[in-house]
């Protein structure tokens, strides 16, 4: 297991040395975020990412993410030029020494809560997504603006996107992810490079957009489009543990055996009567999830991959990006690192 923190560069005041001070930290997750979609990182900028993680003791090889353009998506007339760039990306972050990238295919925005700071009876505060605070509202009638909704599109562009989605429905992106890893994943392989697809969140469609990296049925069919390690998952527990219907420790089972998980990203959630649910502590008596069933079925399928603490709760009088602290993701990855060994030791 390489444990490893996401840091969103210098703007981030979660500092390289604050990460650098966590047992057992070895890798940095980032990106060029300077960038837009569609355009070619620097490489001045990833040659400076290396060397600033370098300078910590630790070491840039996961990116988080080159984002996948709408119009690569929607399957557009410019997506060859799109797939060129997106290619070139990898070989670059290949260069400095990028072992896992990691991406995802959802329509219009990556992630969707109702609110940010909800405040726990502990005084804690942090992601959630209510039914009821959903419930009657319509992106194509209504002045929407939810979190995690990308806030560089104007309110007629989400519109337009909508309606462009609903015309190619789950089969026309389904055939769009294929084309895109078929001209994909054959670079990565070549570079050494890990192709890791987080699963839709949540998963299961919003607003009637389609979202398809969601249960065990269609990440069986997303592995054999090419059948590589190349093509592989960043399984988010977070992510598909807020579906019920989801066995997020069979399916972790199921993909590590196969050496098909580059990436894990491991956090606990409590999910409510009525499917809503909100991010929790990592502790497993804090949620839903039992952590230390998914950290067994890593190393009994002899996983060796990158792990990071995935959302925290704002703990501690601490203010930043919302589930992106420094505190309680610290506590979890010291817990992670703690089942790790628990299993590890008694594995032997």
């Amino acid at each position: 297991m390489k444990m490893s923190f996401r840091w969103y560069g210098q703007d981030d005041p979660v500092t390289l040395r604050n990460i650098a001070q966590i047992p057992n930290m070895r890798s940095i997750v980032s990106a060029v975020y300077d960038v837009k979609p569609g355009q070619v990182w620097p490489e001045e900028s990833l040659q400076q990412m290396k060397k600033e993680c370098e300078d910590h003791g630790l070491i840039f090889d996961v990116v988080e993410s080159i984002p996948v353009s709408e119009d690569i998506k929607l399957g557009s007339a410019n997506r060859d030029e799109l797939i060129d760039v997106y290619c070139e990306n990898i070989r670059r972050c290949a260069k400095y020494g990028v072992k896992c990238v990691t991406y995802n295919f959802m329509p219009v925005f990556d992630w969707t809560r109702t609110q940010l700071d909800k405040e726990d009876k502990d005084g804690s505060t942090s992601l959630v997504m209510y039914w009821d605070q959903m419930r009657g509202l319509d992106p194509l009638v209504d002045d929407i603006d939810l979190p995690g909704w990308d806030a560089s599109y104007t309110k007629d562009e989400i519109k337009d996107l909508f309606k462009a989605y609903a015309v190619i429905g789950e089969d026309g992106l389904w055939d769009n992810l294929t084309y895109f890893l078929q001209k994909v994943i054959p670079v990565a392989e070549e570079c050494g490079v890990r192709m890791a697809i987080h699963p839709d969140d949540p998963p299961y469609p919003i607003f009637g957009l389609p979202r398809i990296i969601t249960c065990e049925e269609n990440l069986d069919r997303f592995l054999k489009i090419v059948d590589s390690p190349a093509n592989s998952l960043c399984l988010c527990t977070g992510s598909l543990g807020c579906a019920k219907s989801n066995d997020v420790v069979a399916m972790i089972r199921k993909y590590s055996a196969m050496d098909r998980i580059a990436f894990m990203h491991i956090r606990n959630i409590r999910i409510l009567d009525d499917g809503s649910f909100e991010e929790s502590g990592h502790l497993s008596d804090c949620g839903s999830l039992d952590m230390y069933e998914v950290v067994k079925a890593l190393v009994e399928t002899g996983f060796d991959g990158y792990v990071r603490p995935d959302h925290g709760r704002m703990i501690w009088g601490e203010t930043g990006r919302p589930g992106y602290g420094l505190y309680d993701r610290a506590l979890g990855a010291t817990y992670i690192n703690g089942l790790f060994e628990a299993c590890e030791k008694a594995n032997r």
